[in-house]
């Protein structure tokens, strides 16, 4: 019993998940492989549902965003997970109230941190906004 997905876009690349052998540790056998390399990894059946998980946050999150347009809210209503709008992949990592402004902490994507003072009604433009609820993964 096993699992192959093709690439549906014809690039040859596939995907194999299959039960690892009766004999020895509980293990998942994953296989992925392109027209230039393949790569294979063995994990316990936990680790292999927390990475179907991630995959399919990830998915979700991916369509989402290309799914909606950019929002602007007030600094105050910012939430950590929220991207910024613009060139360069910034994201909330903290937001503290500080009598009339809020200081944001922002991550950058090559992982630099930096806060930055805003009035608490300050219009910032999002690319992606965390939706109440949503598990923030990684970062």
């Amino acid at each position: 019993m096993g699992i192959e997905i093709q690439d549906p876009e014809g690039r040859g690349a596939t995907l194999e998940v299959a039960p690892g052998p009766a004999e020895g540790p509980l293990q998942v056998g994953i296989v992925i492989g392109g027209p230039s390399a393949r790569t294979s990894w063995s994990c316990t059946p936990a680790a292999a549902r927390e990475l179907a998980a991630v995959l399919v946050t990830a998915a979700a999150e991916a369509e989402s965003a290309r799914e909606s347009e950019p929002v602007t809210v007030a600094a105050r209503d910012l939430l950590r997970g929220d991207v910024r709008d613009g060139d360069r992949l910034m994201t909330v990592e903290a937001v503290r109230a500080d009598g009339a402004n809020v200081q944001v902490t922002w991550t950058s994507g090559a992982g630099r941190s930096w806060s930055q003072m805003y009035e608490a009604d300050a219009a910032v433009r999002l690319r992606r906004r965390l939706r109440p609820g949503t598990r923030q993964t990684g970062s």
